[in-house]
């Protein structure tokens, strides 16, 4: 499916509001970012125009300074929504809020323009069952930031239309992204549920006293995360059995079914278990520490991006 490069309504100029205009205005589309605070679309700013010139430094877009000319920032809702293709919310996750504004943003959008939600775990029939355009309504659930980190979950509710979801995926196709299809609603969509299955299991394993939170983080990093940044898990265990996934799954099967009913309770999450895990890594992060950190991480993330562009030529 053909994607014409249109206009964008981006509703929320917060972590991910910011950075799907970037995603979008560096694919060629018209971008109009709103916010309410004239300080966090002030703030929205200065950001992506810091963001565009790593990108155009990375080689990942031409001219920084021409991509930024296609973003708009609004205080008005009804400016940004007029003649919006695709209208991309960000706001937080509080099922009343986005109720509320998939209403507004279902009277004010174009007929056939896309509303898509930016929600880490609410499913879209939560927030959409009562709208008249409810068809074209999904969950556009990116990864933080997804400027930098491609994957975009794509999840409808019952409701929604194939056609929908046909131009959804061609549309995060055409921007760069890597969109995947969840094919039926569920909390937290797939990425965040098999994050918070590691997630449980490491606390446990701290809170067990069988390693130690930062030999904990150095596993994943330096072990499961290096394969893991260009190959999935069924490609990874693909290669560590003679025989592929069937062979893996005879030798294996055996240690994750013991692993499977015996779940870490969900105490691991409260009390002493979390305050180890918090100790460990100091003191809390000042808000310029934690910028700083942010900075730190997005550089990391770009290079990854750029070398994994480069390595599929």
């Amino acid at each position: 499916m053909d994607v014409d490069k249109q206009n964008v309504a981006i509703v929320g100029a917060g972590l991910i509001g910011r950075a799907w205009a970037v995603v979008f205005a560096r694919g060629g589309w018209n971008v109009r970012l709103y916010d309410a605070a004239p300080a966090q679309l002030s703030a929205a700013r200065d950001l992506i125009k810091q963001a565009l010139a790593e990108q155009e430094h990375a080689r990942m877009l031409v001219d920084a300074r021409l991509t930024l000319e296609r973003i708009a920032f609004c205080e008005a809702l009804d400016d940004v929504v007029v003649n919006a293709s695709w209208v991309q919310e960000n706001l937080p996750e509080d099922v009343a809020i986005k109720r509320s504004v998939f209403a507004e943003l279902d009277r004010l959008a174009l007929p056939d323009a896309i509303l898509a939600s930016s929600t880490s775990a609410i499913v879209a029939s939560q927030f959409t069952a009562d709208l008249a355009g409810r068809a074209r309504c999904l969950v556009a659930h990116p990864v933080n930031p997804p400027h930098l980190v491609p994957v975009v979950e794509l999840c409808g509710a019952p409701w929604t239309s194939a056609v929908t979801l046909d131009r959804a995926r061609a549309t995060m196709e055409s921007l760069g992204q890597v969109p995947v299809l969840v094919r039926r609603e569920i909390e937290g969509f797939v990425l965040n549920r098999l994050q918070g299955a590691l997630l449980t299991e490491a606390m446990r394993l701290v809170a067990d006293g069988v390693i130690s939170p930062d030999d904990l983080d150095k596993t994943v990093r330096d072990g499961l995360g290096m394969r893991w940044s260009f190959m999935g898990p069924f490609e990874t265990i693909e290669l560590n059995a003679p025989g592929g996934v069937a062979d893996y799954c005879t030798r294996y099967s055996g240690f994750y079914r013991r692993l499977a009913v015996d779940p870490a309770p969900p105490s691991v999450w409260e009390g002493a278990s979390a305050e180890r895990v918090a100790a460990a890594l100091g003191a809390p992060l000042t808000a310029v520490q934690r910028d700083r950190r942010t900075e730190w991480r997005d550089r990391r993330l770009l290079a990854l991006r750029r070398h994994k562009l480069d390595i599929e030529k």
